[in-house]
């Protein structure tokens, strides 16, 4: 499940992270100048011109009919977020309170459909 930055450089797609004009590129092999942050994962900057693409991607999904951001799994269940913003309709389901508006669950990985990348 994917979300958060990715960046397209040299032909290879990286887990990545804005800072200013560069972008920290995160690998798990390291090689081509990465440096070891810790292990199986390594870091390079590279300067935001020399990228080939830089977006967002995050995980979709539906849960019994409703929409919602798939945030994490462990296991056979996904943690995911409620993205109708319908309050009533989030304490009908039963999802817990995270933060103002926010409405987060862990669900079957079984009972969740339509599952899907988009680039925002």
């Amino acid at each position: 499940m994917r979300d958060g930055y990715i960046a397209r450089w040299k032909g290879a797609e990286y887990d990545s992270s804005p800072d200013g004009a560069h972008v920290r590129l995160y690998s798990p092999t390291g090689g081509d100048g990465f440096v070891q942050v810790a292990e199986g994962r390594y870091r390079r900057g590279v300067p935001i011109e020399e990228l080939e693409d830089f977006f967002y991607v995050r995980t979709v999904g539906t849960w019994r009919g409703e929409p919602f951001i798939v945030l994490g799994e462990s296991g056979d269940w996904l943690r995911l977020e409620y993205r109708g913003g319908r309050s009533d309709v989030a304490r009908s389901l039963g999802l817990e309170p995270y933060d103002a508006g926010v409405y987060q669950i862990w669900a079957p990985r079984g009972e969740v459909s339509d599952i899907t990348e988009q680039a925002v």
